[in-house]
């Protein structure tokens, strides 16, 4: 087993985002450092809670978060950064869902080591440890605020992977449940069902070891409870969903997924469908694979009544499964997790195929 990966220092509690203005004072008498915050384009008045952005001592950028976050938009956050710092010490903050907080991420990575965005996808690349990274998570369920890796697009080679690297992890992390509350309720469903996918993954994998066992088998009792309860957005939940997300993230840190991100990763390579909900979809069609959680995934859907997108695939052509395909199976290390060594047998080009033109 590899050395375990874990985020040093956290705070998850409500109202904790007041402590973001304690901790940039600390850091900037302490240490020197400029703060630059990522801001999601949501919260284009610079208020975040109960704090107001424009009282704080930092840089701050507005993210467009239309879209998965890409290698050439990092390329360009990268460059801009470093024409507002000019290489003074820093610290990086990302506040909003996963594409912010793993643009976060890998712009600070490219801060201290050298190319583009594109270098440093695949695993243990980064060799320069980056400035200090603060993430403060306003959706709940990708993981990205305690995984070792931040997912990019890129376009040019049909490919969706991290920066896979213990230099990835953020260094500290605020997780204040109060900033979930808004999320739209399928939105907040479909980012909960991504830790869910997590976990199971992790737990349906050969690549298994006690440390992550334990994370994704607690993270999962802790979805089960929020999806159960009739308030699936009460005080209680959002914070039992908050912790959810930071042990599914932290586990498949320290293991892998399976077969629903590799399949996912292809929908939003070729139709530009968001990371959650694209795992939604492909779950829709796993009952052979996964039957138990399947079944547990369409009983979390109908008890809070969320409807998924019906053929999604319908009339694509044979190049457009062809990068569906190619875009699937490149994801070698968690397809061999989910079925081992003969797993190219078994995903053949006319089997991916055939699950893609069911969703």
């Amino acid at each position: 087993m590899k050395p375990i990966s874990v985020v040093p220092q956290f705070e998850l509690a409500s109202g904790s985002i007041k402590s973001l203005p304690n901790l940039i004072s600390e850091r900037k008498e302490i240490y020197k450092e400029r703060s630059f915050i990522f801001l999601d384009q949501f919260y284009s008045d610079y208020k975040v809670g109960t704090l107001d952005l424009k009282e704080i001592d930092a840089e701050i950028k507005l993210v467009d978060t239309c879209s998965e976050p890409t290698t050439d938009q990092v390329d360009l956050l990268s460059d801009e950064s470093k024409d507002t710092l000019k290489e003074r010490r820093c610290n990086f903050i990302g506040i909003g869902g996963g594409s912010v907080l793993d643009i976060t991420k890998a712009v600070a990575n490219l801060y201290k080591n050298p190319g583009k965005a594109e270098d440093y996808q695949g695993w243990d690349l980064v060799k320069q440890p980056p400035p200090f990274k603060i993430g403060v998570p306003t959706i709940s369920g990708t993981g990205a605020e305690a995984s070792a890796t931040c997912v990019l697009m890129n376009k040019k080679k049909n490919l969706k992977l991290g920066m896979n690297s213990k230099f990835t992890l953020f260094d500290s992390l605020i997780m204040d449940p109060d900033l979930i509350y808004s999320v739209p309720k399928d939105t907040y469903v479909f980012n909960a069902m991504d830790a869910y996918f997590h976990s199971m993954e992790s737990l349906s994998g050969i690549y298994r070891n006690q440390f992550a066992d334990g994370l994704s088998s607690w993270s999962v009792k802790l979805i089960s409870e929020v999806f159960q309860d009739e308030d699936i957005k009460s005080e209680e939940n959002r914070e039992k969903l908050m912790l959810a997300s930071f042990l599914a993230g932290t586990a498949i840190g320290n293991s892998f997924v399976g077969l629903i991100h590799p399949f996912s990763a292809g929908l939003s390579m070729v139709l530009s469908i968001p990371h959650t909900l694209s795992n939604c979809i492909v779950m829709g069609v796993m009952e052979e694979f996964y039957p138990s959680q399947f079944k547990e995934f369409e009983y979390f859907l109908e008890k809070n009544n969320v409807q998924l997108p019906k053929q999604v695939c319908k009339n694509l052509d044979d190049k457009q499964f062809e990068n569906l395909f190619e875009a699937t199976i490149i994801h070698e290390k968690p397809l061999l997790n989910a079925l081992g060594p003969d797993f190219k047998k078994i995903l053949n080009e006319s089997k991916v195929r055939d699950l893609f033109s069911r969703m």
